[in-house]
């Protein structure tokens, strides 16, 4: 299965598609995040390599590497995610696809490989919150046999971006950045007045208790990402790896203030403050 995906938030697209299958799943990524030493835990991970002209047009070749690992995944009834529109862009907007997508199911299906893809388009109420609406909407599958393969091949490339683009302009919510009535219509979703009153108390206490490990990440995040759209990828990672360690320093804390057993209930207190909080916090963009 080749999931075609548009690309509107760095990597946590990949995350969030990763979460919804038992199955492992391949993704492509940028080729330049390789190229640092500590980042070859991407390949652990099950991420191959992509690399435009920009990142150097001695590392293409490496590109036929990354191809033949996808087919080789492909027939072994693997899943892979492509983002064919081939870059991250924060917006609520399909952009023209690139032939990647294309050539390697073409191939797949060249190859005997039973492929199907999946066109999928990912929405969000916010690229800069914490805590977020995703709307994940799943296109009609593209078959072999939806091509003509008596054509040349530019024409059956471009016969397959046809399908894919119209598929996925029916997935990916068309919304231009200035319009906040349409944002507000199709990505927020307003929590009940029971649950508003519910967690108000919790959320208050999530907000204040969280807010020393959340301010200082989001200013150099913020720092260093402003001039890009990685900041809430890199945001929703690090809070997602920090937090832990936060949760283990507040608990010891209260044990050698206190002294009492009841500090292990932190555990499960002191997250379900921050869920509470981010329940009725605003949900879309400023």
């Amino acid at each position: 299965m080749l999931l075609a995906c548009n690309h509107p938030n760095s990597f946590l697209d990949s995350i969030i598609i990763d979460t919804l299958f038992k199955e492992d799943v391949w993704s492509l990524a940028r080729g330049d995040a390789f190229k640092k030493p500590f980042l070859k835990i991407l390949a652990a991970l099950k991420i191959l390599p992509v690399y435009r002209p920009s990142e150097g047009v001695e590392n293409l070749s490496e590109n036929y590497k990354t191809f033949d690992a996808c087919i080789e995944i492909l027939r072994r009834n693997g899943v892979i995610t492509i983002f064919s529109e081939g870059k991250c862009i924060n917006e609520w907007h399909l952009r023209p696809l690139k032939k990647g997508t294309a050539r390697l199911a073409i191939k797949a299906w060249e190859e005997g490989i039973p492929l199907t893809v999946i066109p999928v388009g990912l929405n969000y109420s916010s690229f800069t919150r914490f805590g977020k609406n995703v709307f994940i909407n799943f296109g009609k599958p593209i078959e072999k046999r939806h091509l003509n393969f008596n054509a040349a091949d530019g024409l059956r490339h471009q016969e397959f971006n046809n399908l894919l683009q119209k598929a996925l302009e029916q997935s990916v919510f068309e919304i231009p950045k200035k319009d906040k009535q349409k944002q507000k219509e199709q990505l927020e979703i307003k929590p009940s007045l029971l649950k508003k009153i519910l967690l108000i108390i919790p959320a208050i206490i999530g907000y204040l208790i969280h807010l020393p490990l959340y301010l200082p990440i989001k200013k150099y995040i913020w720092k260093r990402t402003s001039n890009n759209d990685h900041y809430d990828s890199i945001m929703a990672g690090i809070i997602m790896l920090s937090y832990p360690f936060y949760l283990i320093l507040l608990i010891t804390i209260v044990w050698n203030v206190t002294a009492c057993w009841w500090a292990v209930g932190l555990l499960i207190i002191l997250p379900f403050t921050a869920w509470s909080y981010i329940q009725l916090k605003p949900q879309l963009d400023k």
